[in-house]
């Protein structure tokens, strides 16, 4: 079953363009080219985002392939599948990776296992339950990727499809 997604690379020292492209190119089997812009969130930092298409779970194998570079911001988007939840995989060099399954509208959908262990360090670690619950919903990569968001509107989209 085949799914969708978004790759956005929102800051990458301009010597790591070329090592993306390789580890984007090794998860989906084909050569990849991708068009660099400026960051101007971070100068001396380069931006581009594509469109991807390929089996469920290929958010995950960019995720992996590309959280081991410390000067790197990204997220990677898929869209549910009838065989699989929507996925959102946002990495800061800060923060590390965040994970989130998401559903058909795009809502942020929290196991509820997550949830009690939350609680449960709210009660005995004498944290905030609405830190806690900010942190599931990914509200601090979010805070840390706005600024980086907002300055690639209007940056080109490429589609690349995973060789099956």
């Amino acid at each position: 079953m085949t799914t969708r997604g978004v790759l956005y690379v929102h800051s990458a020292p301009r010597a790591l363009c070329p090592h993306v492209e390789w580890a984007i190119a090794g998860v989906l089997g084909t050569r990849v080219s991708l068009d660099w812009i400026r960051q101007p969130a971070s100068p001396g930092t380069w931006r581009s985002e594509f469109s991807w298409q390929g089996q469920a779970g290929t958010a995950s194998k960019l995720a992996s392939a590309l959280r081991g570079w410390q000067m790197l911001r990204f997220e990677v988007t898929s869209e549910p599948c009838p065989t699989a939840e929507g996925e959102r995989y946002s990495c800061t060099p800060d923060l590390g990776i965040f994970h989130a399954v998401t559903g058909i509208h795009g809502d942020i959908l929290i196991p509820e296992d997550r949830l009690r262990a939350a609680l449960t360090r709210s009660r005995t670690e004498q944290t905030d339950l609405e830190s806690e619950i900010a942190k599931l919903l990914g509200k601090p990569w979010d805070d840390e990727l706005e600024p980086f968001r907002y300055a690639g509107e209007g940056a080109p989209v490429r589609w690349l499809h995973q060789v099956v």
